[in-house]
């Protein structure tokens, strides 16, 4: 990682704007194709559910679990198109995100709001709290009163972290539009996506039934929300991750320190639509998430950095807090060690 030090940077890296720019273009083709494979696969699982019904329960749990992968995949075309990168239309981004919002329960105004100040503050210290995994400081942790530590603790709880807390955004928090800092057209779009759910829950309740539908989806979104935000936080909680505070924090060394580059399989990588090219994703969100491999294989800038790889994002299961003075994540075991006040 050294040649990222803010001392001693890559020549390169101060071109950063020219090597993006060149794959920041959106391709029609490509984005339509993207479109069609993607939405198509996830269609065509739920005729397969439909009919899997009468045939084996067994057979459903596993095309559930299939349409939970082809899920993810949807909401990165919903993710590009907040970025304003699937399409180069603007109108066209914002319908395809709309309508992408839809099947992944998620408002496409408020949430592309939010998700512009993740990438903001990502890697942040002093503008956490948007859009980020809820991470404390060890000092942070040290002070806080004991219920204050419970909740965290109970928040930071794999289980609550990729099984309750997903459930929990998707199907109640995305349904609310209560914030005073959402604009009319963001409380708009929740109420726009909470009346096409309507429609699809009715819809879909007279041809599955009420409860087997919600059985149904309700597994297809643990799925996939379990596994978006094991993505997300091993983008930004790895091991060598950089954190700084606002002082010392720099955009370039937070996008290529402060986001992973996770190495998957090809099929995974499909799956998670390139997202794992995370490192490239946050020095340019406007690059569509079709480019980023050609991107990562032409750049030598993209490569230099460390990978994660599904083995090793495993030992991200243990971080927990920031250290500060080690700068790096450690987990709870960490504050036995440190000398008694």
């Amino acid at each position: 990682m050294q040649c990222f030090s803010a001392n001693n940077r890559d020549p390169s890296i101060e071109n950063w704007r020219e090597i993006v720019i060149k794959y920041q273009r959106p391709s029609l083709a490509r984005g339509t194709w993207q479109l069609i494979n993607s939405l198509g696969a996830y269609a065509a699982a739920w005729a397969l559910i439909y009919w899997s019904l009468s045939v084996s329960l067994w057979l459903t749990a596993i095309l559930t679990v299939l349409a939970g992968g082809f899920l993810v995949r949807v909401f990165i075309i919903f993710h590009d198109c907040g970025h304003g990168s699937f399409f180069q239309s603007r109108r066209a981004n914002d319908v395809v995100g709309f309508l992408t919002g839809v099947l992944t329960f998620t408002p496409y105004y408020l949430w592309r709001k939010e998700h512009a100040l993740h990438h903001s503050s990502a890697a942040d210290l002093d503008r956490r709290g948007v859009g980020d995994i809820p991470t404390m400081t060890v000092d942070e942790y040290l002070a806080a009163s004991r219920w204050k530590k419970l909740g965290y603790r109970l928040v930071r709880n794999p289980v609550v972290l990729f099984g309750i807390g997903p459930l929990v955004m998707f199907l109640l928090k995305h349904r609310l539009s209560f914030s005073k800092e959402a604009s009319p057209r963001e409380r708009r779009s929740v109420q726009w996506t909470n009346l096409a759910l309507l429609g699809i829950i009715v819809g879909m309740s007279f041809l599955f039934g009420l409860v087997p539908y919600l059985v149904i989806q309700m597994a297809i979104i643990a799925i996939a929300g379990a596994v978006g935000t094991w993505l997300f936080y091993v983008q930004h909680q790895f091991e060598g991750v950089y954190w700084e505070r606002q002082q010392k924090w720099d955009f370039v060394e937070a996008a290529l320190k402060g986001s992973s580059f996770y190495k998957l399989p090809k099929v995974l990588q499909w799956f998670s639509g390139n997202i794992g090219f995370h490192h490239i994703h946050h020095l340019s969100p406007r690059i569509p998430n079709y480019n980023l491999e050609r991107c990562y294989k032409a750049e030598p800038l993209f490569q230099r950095v460390p990978s994660v790889t599904l083995l090793s994002s495993l030992r991200s299961m243990a971080f927990r807090l920031w250290d500060e003075q080690g700068h790096k994540l450690v987990g709870f075991g960490h504050l036995r060690r440190l000398p008694r006040v």
